[in-house]
């Protein structure tokens, strides 16, 4: 079987699933499980309602409302009869949705985000299952949530491989096209938990270890994997071929093409993974396999902003040792801070981190206590792989530098804009 991913950007409007019918006809269905993500911006718009309703906001209803809208405009411009049987499909499930808000009794919000935040890829792969059947491709529409079993860590779940393994091979049909959803799954008492955000590339690459798929495809809006992003770079180049090994390290870093957890799965069974435009489905785009670690040999830039640079430094001016450290990191795993760049000293501590879940002042309130604590906020962090002396000048150009890090292969720079 081959697993093709795609995202919200393939899916936004009706012209996106008109699309990926026609991806499918150039390329081919069968033996085919498409992994696809909530429409468009539906995920933040979903995170909108959950804000409304912990909030208590008279704006609840209506923030359902704009995505109910949303996604019958995208109907109506699919389907001419509005009989068809997907409106009564997807409007169940807006039923369900407003049903848990009204009745949810949980004050648990990763708990409450996770079963909210799920009816984008819910109502998504409804619709896209219900056109394809409407043009004349059959389909098997899955839920997830009965295939890929995890904790119940509500935000960023750990998939249970051998129960997981076991549903997949079992009960997934062959010889159609199957639909199911990213990002998702189950608990062991069958409630929606989620794989982190960006998680749908790894529904593919669990599927696809699952199944001993023959190739995994991510189809996005640019022609392959870039040797930086084109948001803030110019001149972005195309790379043909990456290593398992670079592409983990690529992702490790920040690289937002390939989700970290994704790769592990594909590179035990030397599972290939392309990244292809849907905008060109012929183009070669990107190979992600067993090989040479980069083709074209280029600086490769990742940006990862809103970061924090924190600072920590004993109070009496004793050494930080490894005690100081295993404690410091042990807070930060407590309160679900990732720290992505280290530098210490003999009486000095800093790190580059991101406070997803904005627990950084109550942690401060404890590191305050034994160490000195200095930090700047909403900072960027560059790292180049196969760094060079004139890719770091293009980025500390008209920049403040407050950290530079370098080892064989990679340079990290944290800077702040100049005001």
């Amino acid at each position: 079987m081959r697993v093709f991913k795609f995202g919200g950007a393939s899916v936004k409007d009706a012209d996106g699933i008109k699309n990926v019918y026609d991806v499918l006809q150039k390329v081919g269905y069968e033996d085919v499980i498409l992994v696809v993500s909530a429409m468009g911006k539906t995920t933040n718009a979903l995170e909108v309602v959950i804000k409304n309703y912990f909030d208590k906001s008279a704006e609840l209803n209506s923030s359902v409302q704009e995505i109910k809208k949303y996604h019958n405009q995208i109907l109506l411009d699919l389907f001419d009869d509005e009989n068809h049987a997907v409106f009564g499909a997807v409007n169940a499930q807006f039923e369900e949705l407003e049903y848990f808000l009204a009745h949810n009794k949980s004050p648990n919000y990763n708990f409450v985000y996770d079963q909210v935040v799920s009816f984008g890829e819910l109502i998504s792969t409804n619709i896209l299952s219900h056109y394809m059947n409407f043009r004349g491709i059959q389909t098997q529409w899955l839920d997830v949530r009965n295939f890929i079993k995890t904790d119940a860590t509500y935000r960023d779940a750990e998939v249970d491989w051998e129960a997981t393994q076991q549903l997949i091979s079992k009960n997934v049909p062959r010889k159609i096209l199957n639909i199911t959803q990213g990002f998702l799954g189950a608990d062991e008492n069958n409630f929606t938990t989620t794989l982190g955000r960006e998680g749908s590339d790894y529904t593919a690459g669990i599927f696809a270890y699952c199944l001993n798929a023959e190739s995994v495809t991510i189809w996005k809006d640019v022609p392959g994997v870039m040797n930086a992003d084109p948001r803030y770079f110019e001149n972005a180049s195309l790379l043909n071929q990456i290593s398992y090994r670079e592409a983990i390290e690529l992702a490790f870093y920040g690289a937002t093409v390939i989700h970290p957890k994704t790769l592990q799965p594909l590179q035990k069974k030397e599972i290939p993974l392309y990244v292809k435009s849907f905008i060109n489905p012929l183009l070669k785009g990107t190979c992600v396999s067993k090989g040479v670690d980069l083709e074209p040999q280029y600086p490769c830039f990742i940006v990862k902003r809103e970061q924090l640079l924190i600072s920590l430094s004993s109070i009496d001016f004793s050494f930080i040792m490894e005690e100081n450290i295993s404690e410091i990191f042990g807070l930060f795993h407590e309160f679900k801070i990732k720290v992505n760049l280290i530098q210490n000293s003999a009486i000095s501590f800093s790190v580059c981190v991101e406070d997803k879940f904005g627990n950084f002042n109550e942690l401060n309130a404890i590191l305050s206590k034994k160490f000195k604590v200095e930090y700047s906020e909403n900072v960027t962090l560059y790292t180049i792989r196969h760094f060079t002396e004139q890719a770091a000048e293009t980025v500390e150009k008209n920049k403040e530098v407050l950290l530079k890090q370098v080892s064989r292969e990679t340079m990290q720079i944290v800077t702040k804009e100049l005001n």
